[in-house]
C-alpha cells in the first residue's frame, strides 16, 4: 500500500464527483429532507419522532452512501477506467482505500449536515452529546460506503446494483429494531439481527438518545460498526476484479 497513490486516487474521485451536482445533492440533501418530512409526519408526537428520527439518522446516510458509492464505482468499471488503473503500479488496497477516503470525505459532510439539522433545527431530544450522535452517524455512512464498494464488484449494470438493495439493505432495515424491539422477535430473526451491522448502528443511536455519556453498550456498538466497515473494505479489495465480466 502506498499513501501517495491512495491520496491521488481519492483526489481523482473527488474531482469527478465535483462535476456531478446531482450526486452531491443526493448525498447531502436527501437525508435532511427525509428527516424534515418525518418531523412533520410526527408533529403531534414528539416522543415518537425523537425515537425514530435518531434511528433514521443512522439509516439514511448508510443507504444513500451505499447507492452512490456502488453506482459510481460500477461506472468506473464499465467505462474501463478501473481496468486502466489496475494496469498501472496501483495496488488493490490503494484503489479501495482511495475510493473509501473520497467517499468518506463526503460522508463527513453528509453526517454533519444531517446531524446538525436534526439537533439544532428539528430540535430532536437527546440525553447524550450531539458529538456522539455525529460519530455514530459518520460510522454508519462509512459502513454504507464500504458495502457499496463491495457490492459493485458483483454487479454488471446499475440496474443490478439497485437489485442488491432488497438483498442487503432492506432485511437490515426490517430487523434492526426500528419497527419492533429485537428481543421481541422470533428467536431465528433475533439471531439474524444480531449479526447485521445496521442493528448496532440503530442501537448506538438509541444509547445516545437515552444516556448522557458513552456507555459500554455504545462503545460496543461503535466497535462493531467500525469493524464491519473495515471487514467489508477488506473483502472489497479481495474481490476487486481487473476485468469486467
Amino acid at each position: 500500500m502506498n499513501a501517495s497513490r491512495t491520496f491521488a486516487t481519492a483526489r481523482r474521485v473527488l474531482r469527478q464527483l465535483s462535476h456531478d451536482p446531482r450526486t452531491i445533492a443526493l448525498l447531502l440533501l436527501v437525508p435532511v429532507l427525509l428527516l424534515v418530512l418525518l418531523y412533520y409526519v410526527f408533529d403531534a408526537d414528539r416522543r415518537t419522532f425523537d425515537s425514530i428520527g435518531a434511528s433514521l439518522l443512522g439509516i439514511f446516510p448508510l443507504v444513500t452512501m451505499f447507492l452512490v458509492t456502488s453506482i459510481a464505482t460500477l461506472r468506473e468499471r464499465t467505462s474501463g477506467t478501473l481496468e486502466r488503473l489496475l494496469a498501472m503500479p496501483l495496488g488493490k488496497a490503494d484503489l479501495i482505500l482511495g475510493y473509501a477516503l473520497a467517499f468518506g470525505v463526503l460522508a463527513v459532510f453528509q453526517a454533519s449536515l444531517a446531524t446538525g439539522v436534526a439537533v439544532w433545527l428539528l430540535d430532536i431530544s437527546i440525553v447524550g452529546s450531539p458529538w456522539l450522535l455525529l460519530g455514530i452517524a459518520l460510522l454508519d455512512a462509512l459502513l454504507g460506503t464500504a458495502l457499496g464498494l463491495f457490492v459493485s464488484a458483483f454487479a454488471a449494470t446499475e440496474f443490478q446494483v439497485v437489485q442488491f438493495m432488497p438483498a442487503m439493505i432492506f432485511p437490515q432495515i426490517l430487523l434492526c429494531g426500528l419497527f419492533a424491539p429485537r428481543d421481541t422477535m422470533q428467536p431465528v430473526l433475533e439471531a439474524v439481527s444480531n449479526v447485521l451491522p445496521m442493528s448496532y448502528a440503530v442501537d448506538g443511536m438509541a444509547e445516545v438518545l437515552r444516556h448522557p455519556g458513552a456507555t459500554g453498550d455504545f462503545v460496543r456498538d461503535v466497535i462493531i460498526v467500525a469493524g464491519s466497515a473495515l471487514l467489508v473494505l477488506a473483502l472489497g479489495a479481495a474481490t476487486l476484479r481487473r476485468r469486467t465480466a
